[in-house]
Order: structure tokens, then C-alpha cells, then sequence
């Protein structure tokens, strides 16, 4: 007798590819979700750190980093001494990312630690002194003068934050700004860059710069 080959029935098939349709959505809310979490963790890194300065303002009448009197104010900071004569002067003097130990946007996170603002080493020899983001980019805090990190970023103070991709940097910019990666108090620029660069676009014919690519990597900055 010949063997009769059994085949899945259509009811069988269907049910396969709901199973299928439901696993697939799961994943994809999953991603959802994580994606979620990590722009609502960019977006407090952005929201704590004014905190920081008026925090320690309040309490010192002085800026961290800047403080000329650092070492008195809390015991075991480090007075900065670059650029010569410009500590006390009411401006977080360096670039938001600078390796320089003593610079003052280098030391204001020594200073706001050691003042009990944040958390993190004391340490300025430390691998992880400087602090990062949930993609493991560094973070920096500098005056938004002459030394502004991307051209046309309006604010007193700025700071940036590295290595975002695309698509977070404009989730960022529609929840606490404009929505446009290159107007406004938030804006964009690439990874790495210099200072001084024009802002990237979110989309086409927005102005000068180069439009975002969602999976390439950028630095955020918002100035206050």
C-alpha cells in the first residue's frame, strides 16, 4: 500500500502564523519600550545637570568649576587654573568636553559631586570621572559664550551629550524643544565634531547643514 503523505491543514497554518504575527509584536513593542527608556534617560541627563549649577549657585554663589574658592567650599576640590585669572568670573571657561584636569568645565563635575549634587568619583585621574549616556557617550557642561559648542545655540550654559543616534536626537529635540535639530535651545551636531559647527537638519530644506541620517551617531547639546 502506498503511504498517504500528510500535509498541514489550513486551520493548522493559521494558527502558526498568528503565533507567529504575535511573537513578532511582542518583540517589536519590546524594542518599542527599550528605545523608549533609553530617550527618557538622554532627556534627564539634560534636565538634571541645570540642577546641578543652580544647586550649587544657591548654596556657594559661585559656579561649579569656576569656583574660585572650590577648595574651601567643599572639602578636597580642585581650584581650576585654566584659562590663567578667569576663575570667579561667572563663566564655566573650556570646551564641553575637554580631558584637560584643569580646566573648568573638567572640574565642574569634581565640584558638583564632592557639593553632594551628583553622583559619581571624585576622582579626575579616574577612567570613568567624566559621565555617560545610556549609549555610553560623554557628557559636558560649558558656558554658551564665544567658545559656544554649535553655532546659533541659544542659552547662558550648554550641555552636550555624545554618541546619540539619529532617531533619538530628534525624539530628544520634539519632546523638550522645538521638534528642529538645528533652531531653537536644543540642536544637533555630528559625532565627533569640532565646536563652532553648523547644527544637522532633522529634515530637507530646513537651513544650512547636513540633513540626520536616524542611524548615525550625533552629539546633542541644549543651552539654559
Amino acid at each position: 500500500m502506498k503511504s498517504r503523505q500528510q500535509g498541514f491543514t489550513l486551520v493548522e497554518i493559521a494558527i502558526v502564523l498568528v503565533i507567529i504575527g504575535l511573537l513578532l509584536g511582542g518583540v517589536l513593542k519590546g524594542q518599542e519600550l527599550i528605545n523608549s527608556a533609553k530617550v527618557k534617560n538622554f532627556a534627564n541627563d539634560f534636565r538634571t545637570i541645570p540642577l546641578y549649577i543652580y544647586g550649587y549657585q544657591d548654596r556657594f554663589r559661585a559656579l561649579p568649576g569656576d569656583d574660585k574658592a572650590a577648595a574651601t567650599h567643599v572639602a578636597g576640590a580642585i581650584n581650576a587654573t585654566t584659562p590663567a585669572g578667569s576663575q570667579g568670573n561667572g563663566v564655566i571657561d573650556g570646551p564641553w568636553n575637554s580631558n584637560s584636569k584643569t580646566h573648568e568645565s573638567y572640574l565642574f563635575w569634581q565640584h558638583v559631586r564632592l557639593a553632594g549634587f551628583a553622583s559619581g568619583t571624585t576622582d579626575i585621574d579616574s577612567a570613568d570621572y567624566i559621565p555617560r549616556n545610556a549609549d555610553g557617550g560623554i557628557i559636558g557642561v560649558t558656558s554658551n559664550g564665544s567658545s559656544s559648542p554649535i553655532i546659533g545655540l541659544r542659552g547662558t550654559y550648554a550641555v552636550c551629550s555624545q554618541g546619540i543616534l539619529g532617531r533619538f536626537a530628534k525624539q530628544l529635540d520634539t519632546m523638550m524643544d522645538d521638534g528642529n535639530t538645528a533652531t531653537g535651545s536644543m540642536m544637533t551636531m555630528k559625532t565627533p565634531s569640532a565646536n563652532q559647527t553648523s547644527a544637522q537638519q532633522p529634515v530637507p530644506s530646513t537651513g544650512p547643514g547636513d540633513l540626520i541620517d536616524d542611524a548615525e551617531s550625533y552629539t546633542v547639546c541644549l543651552a539654559f
